[in-house]
């Protein structure tokens, strides 16, 4: 059975949000479109679909490294800082994105809260990545017949 350390990440990502976005648990606050991703950032995501797909990164994220907190995950989407004379320095993502998708994620199913430790994969949320990864892959692997190997 493949999961989703089979599949490219890109791919993944980009199914998991069309996947989400029809879902009615799952969907963008208002205040989305004028917002940065982090101090780092000078403009706003211009990709009109950026929450569904930051969301899905997000799950991605804790299949694979679960439980994960908000603390890592703003790591995690941090970058450079550039800050004019001054040496760049690293920055880290916004707290308020990352808490919004997860509690989004919470309602939905997929996610649930562990303790002091962040949040984690529940048992339907570590199915669905499967079945998906699993349909994923026989999609590559009839695109490319190489991959059939691994």
């Amino acid at each position: 059975m493949p999961t989703v350390y089979d599949i490219p990440a890109n791919i993944l990502i980009r199914r998991l949000a069309q996947d989400l976005k029809s879902r009615e648990e799952i969907s963008p606050p208002d205040w989305v479109p004028y917002v940065k991703t982090g101090i780092h950032k000078e403009r706003a995501p211009d990709d009109a679909d950026f929450w569904y797909v930051r969301c899905a990164s997000i799950l991605r994220k804790l299949y694979l490294y679960g439980p994960v907190g908000t603390g890592k995950l703003r790591i995690a989407y941090g970058g450079r800082n550039r800050r004019g004379n001054h040496p760049n320095e690293f920055a880290k993502g916004g707290g308020a994105i990352i808490r919004t998708a997860l509690q989004q994620l919470e309602r939905a199913g997929f996610v649930k809260k562990r303790g002091g430790k962040g949040r984690e994969m529940t048992d339907i949320g570590r199915s669905y990545m499967d079945k998906l990864s699993g349909t994923l892959k026989l999609e590559l692997s009839k695109a490319i017949p190489e991959l059939e190997k691994y």
